[in-house]
C-alpha cells in the first residue's frame, strides 16, 4: 500500500514524501519513496510504482542484487573458455572493459546511452580507431548475447544494436579497411632469392622458399599451414583437412576440407616427413620471418597474408568460378569473395613460372622443429 507524509521544510515550503511498501505474509517484500514538491504528483508516482510492481515478476526483479558488467565478463571467460577457447585479442579486450568505469556499472542500468559515452571515449582520449571501437562492442555484445537467456541478468537487449546504430551514424564504429595488397612478380623474385641464399648459407630454419610457395597456390593462412598434418589429407581427392579455419562467428572447431591445386600439392608432397605436421613451424615466428625479409629488402607494406589474397584472384583470373574458388579457399560466405574481384587481367599470371620448379626440387630445410624460438 502506498502512503503520504507530509513534512515542512526549513525554508518554509510543503514537501510529500511518498512511500510504498508491499508485504506478503507479514513480511516486507518490497519498499521505496520519493519526495515531491506537489501532492499530486505524489499521489501519480504511487500509483505508478503499484502498477508496476503488481506485474509478474516484477517484485522479484526489484529486490534482486544487481550484477556488474565485470562480473558477467568474468563469468563469461570463466564458463566459455572451458568449452571454446578464446583468442588473445578477445581476452585481453573483455578484461579492459571490465577493468574500466563501465564494468562497475550494473546489468539493469547498462543502457545505449552508456555504451555510446564509453565509445566516444574510447576514440576521444585513448585515440583508437573506429574499427577498434567496433571490435571492442562486438566482442562484449558476445557477452550480453549470453548474459540475459543463459543467466537471467536483467539487460535491455536493445542497449547494444541501439548503441552501434548511434555510432554508426556518427562515424564512429567501422569494419576494418580491406587490403587489395598482392605482391608483384618483381617483389616475389626478390624475397625468393633471399631465402634461397639464407637457406644456401644454412642461417634459417624454416623452409620460407615453401612456406611462401605453398600460401600463395593454397590460399592457406600461416596459422592454418602450420597446422596441415600428415594424416590429415585425402589423397585421392588433393585435399586436405584445414582446422579451426577462421571464421566471424566460430574461431575454433571450424574443421574444413580444401582442395589443393596441382602446383600447391606438389609443393606439399616435396616437404620432408620429419614431424606430424607437414609445416611444422610457428606461425608467428613465420610472418616475423616474411615482415623481417620484406623491410631488409625494402618491398612496402606486403604482409604474409596477401599472398592468400593474390593466390584467390589469380584463381578468378584463370577463370575459375566461385564455388570452384570457395573449395580451394574455405569461404562459406561467397559474398565475401567480392574483394577478390581486384583482377590483373585473364590467365594464370603464374604460367610457366620459373619459380615453381625451383621450390619443388630445391633442397630441403632438415633442422623442422615446431619450436617457439624458430625464426
Amino acid at each position: 500500500m502506498g502512503s503520504i507524509t507530509v513534512r515542512k521544510r526549513k525554508d518554509g515550503s510543503v514537501a510529500y514524501n511518498a512511500q510504498v511498501r508491499i508485504m506478503q505474509k507479514g513480511v516486507t517484500v518490497y519498499q521505496e519513496s520519493q519526495t515531491f514538491d506537489r501532492k499530486t504528483t505524489a499521489q501519480a508516482w504511487i500509483k505508478r510504482v503499484e502498477t508496476e510492481m503488481a506485474e509478474p515478476g516484477a517484485i522479484a526483479r526489484a529486490s534482486r542484487k544487481g550484477v556488474t558488467l565485470k562480473e558477467m565478463i568474468v563469468r563469461y571467460l570463466d564458463e566459455y573458455e572451458k568449452l571454446r577457447p578464446l583468442g588473445k585479442t578477445k581476452r585481453a579486450t573483455l578484461k579492459a572493459i571490465g577493468d574500466s568505469w563501465l564494468g562497475m556499472v550494473e546489468d539493469k542500468d547498462l543502457t545505449s546511452q552508456k555504451l555510446v559515452e564509453y565509445a566516444n571515449e574510447r576514440m576521444l582520449k585513448a585515440g583508437v580507431q573506429p574499427q577498434t571501437v567496433g571490435n571492442d562492442l562486438a566482442h562484449l555484445g558476445a557477452v550480453l548475447s549470453v548474459a540475459r537467456p543463459a543467466w537471467g541478468y536483467d539487460i535491455d537487449p536493445l542497449a547494444m544494436p541501439d548503441a552501434r546504430k548511434v555510432l554508426r551514424k556518427m562515424g564512429a564504429v567501422s569494419r576494418s579497411n580491406e587490403r587489395d595488397r598482392r605482391p608483384t612478380l618483381e617483389e616475389l623474385d626478390t624475397l625468393l632469392e633471399y631465402y634461397e641464399q639464407m637457406r644456401d648459407r644454412r642461417k634459417q630454419e624454416i623452409d620460407m622458399v615453401r612456406m611462401i610457395g605453398f600460401a600463395l597456390f593454397s590460399t592457406r593462412r600461416q596459422e592454418e599451414i602450420t597446422r596441415i598434418r600428415w594424416d590429415s589429407m585425402d589423397e585421392a581427392k588433393q585435399m586436405v583437412l584445414i582446422t579451426d579455419m577462421k571464421n566471424p562467428g566460430q574461431k575454433y572447431g571450424n574443421d574444413v576440407w580444401c582442395h589443393l591445386p596441382d602446383e600447391a600439392w606438389r609443393i606439399m608432397m616435396s616437404m620432408p616427413r620429419v614431424a606430424d605436421e607437414v609445416f611444422p613451424y610457428v606461425a608467428k615466428s613465420v610472418s616475423a620471418s616474411f615482415t623481417r625479409a620484406c623491410l631488409f629488402l625494402e618491398i612496402e607494406d606486403l604482409h604474409f597474408h596477401d599472398l592468400r589474397h593474390d593466390g584467390i584472384s589469380r584463381l578468378f583470373e584463370m577463370g575459375w568460378d566461385i564455388p570452384k574458388v570457395a573449395s580451394v579457399s574455405g569461404h562459406r560466405d561467397w559474398n565475401s569473395m567480392r574483394r577478390y574481384t581486384h583482377l590483373r587481367g585473364n590467365g594464370d599470371p603464374y604460367k610457366d613460372w620459373p619459380w615453381l620448379e625451383r621450390i619443388i626440387s630445391g633442397p630441403v630445410i632438415e633442422a623442422q622443429k615446431r619450436s617457439a624460438n624458430a625464426s
